[in-house]
């Protein structure tokens, strides 16, 4: 048996860095064209939901710019993750426009002094970053656990994780605490996980 063992998490970093080099890999025309196909799948997903967590892009990443945009122009309430470096939590806030966003932690954009306080309980849906993912809605993340233990107090909010169709892997190694995505939509998909829910 050569599977991967997921409580190896040297074998977790070291698909997270191959799937890292692909994705650096892509051209800026080339992430813009995939991120708008993105985004187009994904307005139509979250068609419906009246307030939508959305992180905030920053390169290679699936860029968010226009997600949050038209989400606003539709009347849908966005709400941003800012990064909590001490206590590796996110806290909420919504968002009215991008022009109140300003480079912060780890160079994301966050609505810094221009903070509007939101709860989960708010959300009806999150939009995920995900490094790299496998067809089961096993997501990649970037290691720190942000998101991990902000999903794990959310368990009943739908989750959509995006990326480009060339991070998908065979498999992500996983615990069974790991959430697992409700959807995964990439440039060429959507893919509609269940994961065992009813």
């Amino acid at each position: 048996m050569n599977a991967v063992r997921p409580e190896h998490p040297a074998a977790k970093q070291a698909l997270r860095d191959s799937v890292k080099k692909l994705r650096f890999a892509l051209s800026a025309d080339e992430i813009q064209e995939k991120s708008r196909a993105v985004t187009s799948r994904l307005l139509s997903y979250l068609d419906g939901a009246g307030t939508v967590m959305v992180y905030v892009s920053k390169p290679p990443e699936v860029d968010t710019t226009g997600l949050i945009d038209a989400l606003l122009a539709r009347g849908t309430r966005v709400v941003v993750p800012i990064i909590e470096k001490e206590t590796h939590t996110l806290r909420l806030s919504y968002l009215e426009n991008r022009g109140m966003l300003v480079e912060s932690t780890f160079h994301v954009p966050e609505p810094i002094g221009h903070e509007i306080p939101a709860s989960p309980a708010d959300l009806d849906a999150i939009v995920v970053p995900m490094v790299g993912f496998d067809r089961s809605g096993n997501r990649l993340g970037y290691g720190a656990g942000y998101y991990d233990r902000f999903l794990a107090g959310c368990p009943e909010i739908r989750t959509v994780g995006i990326a480009f169709a060339g991070q998908e892997v065979g498999a992500v190694p996983h615990e069974p605490f790991d959430r697992q995505m409700d959807a995964i939509i990439t440039e060429c998909e959507t893919l509609l996980c269940h994961c065992g829910k009813t």
